[in-house]
């Protein structure tokens, strides 16, 4: 079964958990202006003519399309049966809609997930002026709450892709450590993940001229602004942020090392302390995060530790869900702010994955980040690989 089927699958059963009796999906020119939805309902192609996807809670699948579309659809084997029109779409939506007389119609829209807030202004203008002299009109709600389940809760084979692609940005991340010196500037070791990326024919997990992002020293500019022209050299912390696509699923992981000065053997007492506050806060949020609770509480677990060690917290959220993209919507393990909208205080579930990120700055050194993978289970969490515990030690020169 592909991840279109298995997804496709999931949508009764979230339908009527959340007492939804209809979604609709209405969409236009997706290879202009695509809804993020699509990948989970449709798959990559692209529809034309304005088109209504449609799922009940009791089992209908039903498309509307333009003419030439319907054979395509049709051999998708999700929808049954596939509607298709030549002047106008309205006409055979509104007949839909009366033989099924939904109580409520979802629609794509949210003020706090850009992954469910696919229908754009115009074509939400649009359908609501096809609705205007029917019932249905007061029966639209948002789908974000569908959307975010479907999304979140990553079936076997998603689960499986995940894997697979933490394993291969691990090999990478191994094969750079090996080959990284002091002297080599930021741009340089990036350059050398790009080749390997090449070699192992992936895309990045986001831009690829920020991934992976590569800061030695303190001087270097945190967050999506890639790598510089900074030499690395002895004193630094060296912190990487780096993922891959691997079969349309991504990973994202930090990792963390220290250029050793000429005499040292260990890093110095600030630096580890740094580092040590890092894992305790990985820890507090790895306990933290259960299903059914929040991702404010899983970030204050976090965020607390690093406050309460006497650092500033960090200005992002501790994490945020992973899957086809490597910010994949939904719950944000992040703080109450504006700027998160509700997904804080939503409900953590069986199936989701997240990063768990938290960082901090050691004057004079750098950067401390650690981020990791982790799948929610019914019992709380599994890392898609081993967590990073040590500094990895990089030899100074002489």
């Amino acid at each position: 079964m592909s991840i279109l089927q298995e997804k496709s699958h999931q949508i009764q059963q979230i339908l009527r958990e959340k007492n939804i009796d209809l979604w609709l999906t209405f969409v236009r020119e997706t290879s202009a202006l695509r809804d993020p939805v699509l990948d989970f309902i449709f798959g990559p192609e692209d529809l034309t003519w304005p088109s209504a996807l449609i799922f009940t809670a009791s089992g209908e699948r039903i498309a509307i399309v333009g003419r030439y579309e319907a054979e395509a659809v049709q051999r998708l084997g999700i929808y049954n049966p596939v509607h298709y029109y030549d002047q106008s779409i309205k006409p055979v939506l509104l007949e839909i809609l009366n033989e099924l007389q939904p109580h409520h119609i979802a629609i794509n829209t949210s003020p706090n997930t850009v992954h469910a807030d696919g229908l754009t202004h115009g074509l939400y203008q649009i359908l609501m002026d096809y609705l205007a002299e029917t019932p249905f009109y007061e029966r639209v709600i948002p789908a974000e709450g569908i959307i975010n389940a479907l999304r979140g809760r990553k079936t076997p084979s998603e689960v499986t892709r995940i894997r697979e692609a933490v394993a291969t940005t691990e090999e990478i991340y191994a094969r750079t450590f090996a080959y990284l010196r002091p002297g080599m500037t930021e741009k340089q070791v990036g350059a050398y993940m790009h080749k390997l990326l090449d070699e192992y024919q992936l895309e990045s997990a986001w831009s690829y001229e920020h991934c992976p992002a590569v800061n030695t020293g303190p001087n270097s500019p945190i967050g999506h602004g890639g790598p510089t022209e900074l030499v690395i050299a002895s004193g630094h912390l060296l912190h990487f942020d780096f993922g891959v696509k691997k079969n349309d699923y991504c990973s994202d992981i930090q990792r963390m090392g220290y250029v050793l000065r000429p005499g040292e053997s260990t890093p110095p007492e600030e630096v580890q302390r740094g580092f040590d506050t890092v894992l305790a806060a990985i820890d507090a949020a790895v306990a933290a995060l259960k299903p059914g609770s929040t991702g404010v509480q899983v970030d204050t677990a976090a965020r607390d530790i690093v406050i309460q060690s006497g650092y500033e917290g960090h200005k992002y959220a501790t994490g945020h869900q992973l899957g086809r993209l490597a910010h994949d919507g939904g719950v944000v393990l992040g703080p109450a702010w504006e700027r998160y909208g509700d997904t804080p205080h939503q409900p953590i579930e069986v199936g989701h994955v997240y990063t768990i990120e938290p960082g901090l700055m050691v004057e004079g050194y750098g950067y401390i980040g650690l981020e990791e993978n982790v799948l929610v289970t019914q019992n709380g969490v599994e890392y898609f690989c081993p967590p990073q515990r040590e500094l990895i030690l990089i030899r100074g020169v002489a």
